[in-house]
């Protein structure tokens, strides 16, 4: 065989620059010391009485979602360039896919539930 043919990303996923800035050490410190303050922050909202009892649901949610923004940008690299539409598209499908998965399951039980034949009292 001969390399005459051409690669048309040449071992790159579409949407990729070829010189695209790799990531420092100091992003990942970043990353990971926000995410240990996310983690710890989430115990100290769990064990102790610093929220009102009713919001630390609402607290530890807020925690979640802030992991996982943490996630997203240092560790995946998902940023609002268009670079990163691809992976952008990717994230939102896969979230589509998971809600329809646990909602069609909510629904499911729930409606399983509410058609259970009583059982008589003994």
């Amino acid at each position: 065989m001969t390399d005459n043919h051409e690669h048309v990303f040449e071992d790159r996923t579409p949407g990729v620059e070829e010189h695209e800035p790799t990531a420092s050490y100091l992003s990942y410190t970043v990353g990971l010391a926000f995410a240990v303050v996310a983690t710890i922050a989430s115990f100290i909202v769990a064990q102790t009485n610093l929220l009102w009892p009713p919001g630390i649901p609402v607290g530890l949610i807020v925690l979640a979602l802030a992991q996982i923004g943490v996630h997203l940008v240092f560790f995946l690299h998902l940023g609002s360039g268009s670079d990163s539409t691809n992976n952008i598209l990717a994230l939102a499908f896969g979230v589509l896919v998971v809600f329809l998965v646990i909602a069609g399951s909510v629904w499911i039980i729930a409606n399983l539930n509410s058609n259970m034949m009583s059982m008589p009292a003994q």
